[in-house]
């Protein structure tokens, strides 16, 4: 690499706030590198210096001379950037022979033009697929967590871990993080730390705490001693194949995991508990489905007087841990084939970021006993999903990688739904964030569940009880039981049966035309 004194040489992309901020660390960490040229496409700056750093451009004009010379690194720092202009940008700059090229956040995790070099990272395919995120001004959404004690559970997953790297800006007097796996708690225990040592966000004391959700007399003591005043329930098992073959474990860990933290938080005095679920709860045909469908029964049947309790329901979401996309990337790094289940299935996909803006913005506005619905656009084809993977790592779908069809497996469908049939989302004041009502009541004995009976059978099948040792870990007991209370699961077929459940049809666009709202930025 050609360096100059000795440091990287480094092109920053975008002369706004978030390039400055840049700019001055760079320049005041020597060792970082040199910043050579900012690159920026707005008439106003080109020609000028900014931080005594020139302002060249327009930005395609300048990276087709600097091919002849690459440079060492680029930083996009547009935070505003949509989808199409990073794709675009992404394009010119691996064109121009960059050895890295890294970006900075969304705006919304951009605090008052608050950007720090450490918020960098390498850019990948969930920056440049999907829809723009919409943006949230998280000091404006923080602001009912000021001072207070906020307690987030899977905190080392892809959704829990991105929730506390926004609660830094939300002035939180502890933050605790809670986990089952000790080295995820280790690692973004580390992370926050460091963020702030950078001075990303504020003071928050960190307390990383390791724990399990099944053992329902910890959960009890530690919530007493907490003393957590809201509480973000992420922690949860996820994928489905796995969870139908381990179906007990799912229930045991979903669903009596989360009575106990909803037990305990009622015992211990948390005023709010915001609840994380999933398109899959909707009619489900998996276990996992089932376990999510239940616990959004569980926490809206536990709203009382003094206590808020709410469900913030979503569907996918890009890059995270274990997802689709992670696959997608070790297939096209190795080569290939590309496995995608079926041609037909889609899936409604949005940014992790955009998500945990969007539940902590629901946190602070939500109602009591109420469910929330994020508002996932139009769903998109997997098959589609792997064309773009493929050619965002420099290759082309079928000449260089191929695509090979697996068959969907037990608990998959080819496309999941928002809401039942008998719920309706409605607009909010709040852009992307929808609240679900039941628009009739349901019909039949069996359309009702008898939540506290349900738990009071599924005991014994997770907890070894006297006299009743013979349910403990029956699966086909659990099953029989799930399909019994749970009319969607009732065409499923169970684990060791190697059918699959029968598609519920897809229920059209994300929103009828009818009940979308226009938000203006």
């Amino acid at each position: 690499m050609k360096k100059t004194g000795g440091t990287a040489r480094v092109y920053i992309i975008g002369a706004g706030f978030a390039g400055r901020k840049l700019a001055q660390e760079i320049k005041a960490k020597a060792i970082l590198g040199t910043v050579v040229a900012f690159l920026d496409d707005d008439p106003a700056k080109i020609g000028k210096q900014i931080e005594g750093i020139p302002v060249l451009g327009p930005i395609r004009d300048v990276a087709r001379l600097l091919r002849m010379n690459p440079a060492d690194e680029a930083i996009i720092a547009i935070p505003s950037a949509s989808k199409e202009y990073l794709s675009e940008l992404y394009g010119i700059l691996k064109n121009a022979g960059f050895q890295r090229i890294r970006i900075l956040p969304g705006i919304s995790q951009i605090i008052e033009g608050d950007a720090h070099l450490i918020q960098t990272r390498s850019i990948d395919p969930q920056d440049l697929l999907g829809r723009t995120p919409v943006t949230v001004n998280l000091k404006e959404s923080l602001a009912y967590l000021r001072g207070k004690r906020v307690l987030v559970t899977g905190a080392g997953g892809s959704i829990g871990s991105e929730l506390c790297r926004q609660l830094l800006s939300g002035g939180a007097s502890r933050l605790y993080l809670f986990g089952h796996g000790e080295n995820s708690i280790y690692l973004i225990d580390r992370e926050l730390r460091l963020l702030q040592e950078e001075g990303v966000g504020e003071k928050a004391t960190i307390v990383p705490i390791i724990g399990d959700l099944k053992d329902r007399d910890y959960i009890h003591y530690i919530l007493g001693r907490l003393k957590a005043d809201v509480i973000f329930h992420t922690a949860a098992y996820k994928h489905v194949p796995m969870m139908e073959e381990n179906a007990v474990a799912a229930i045991e860990n979903n669903l009596f995991g989360t009575k106990n933290l909803v037990d305990a938080a009622k015992a211990g005095g948390a005023g709010s508990f915001v609840h994380i679920t999933t398109d899959k709860a909707v009619d489900p045909v998996s276990v996992y489905g089932a376990s999510k469908y239940l616990c959004e029964k569980l926490v809206l049947a536990a709203a009382s007087s003094d206590r808020r309790f709410m469900v913030v329901r979503f569907g996918n979401v890009l890059g995270s841990r274990g997802s689709i996309m992670l696959l997608f990337q070790k297939q096209i790094e190795k080569g290939g084939p590309v496995t995608v289940t079926h041609p037909d299935m889609r899936r409604w996909f949005m940014t992790i970021p955009e998500a945990c803006s969007l539940v902590l913005k629901a946190g602070g506005v939500g109602e009591n006993g109420s469910l929330y619905l994020l508002d996932m656009g139009d769903p998109v084809y997997i098959k589609d999903l792997a064309e773009q993977m493929i050619r965002f790592y420099g290759f082309e779908p079928g000449r260089d990688i191929r695509i090979e069809y697996s068959g969907t497996r037990p608990g998959e469908r080819l496309d999941e739904r928002l809401w039942a049939e008998d719920e309706e989302p409605l607009p909010t004041e709040f852009n992307r964030i929808l609240k679900v009502r039941r628009r009739f009541p349901p019909e039949g004995a069996a359309a009702n569940v008898d939540l506290p009976e349900l738990i009071r059978r599924l005991e014994p099948i997770v907890r070894l009880t006297p006299r009743r040792e013979e349910e403990y870990r029956s699966s086909a007991l659990l099953n029989r039981l799930l399909r019994e209370a749970i009319p969607s699961m009732r065409g499923s077929a169970p684990p060791d049966s190697g059918g699959i459940a029968p598609e519920i049809p897809f229920p059209g666009p994300s929103l009828p035309e009818s009940r979308r709202l226009v938000f203006t930025a």
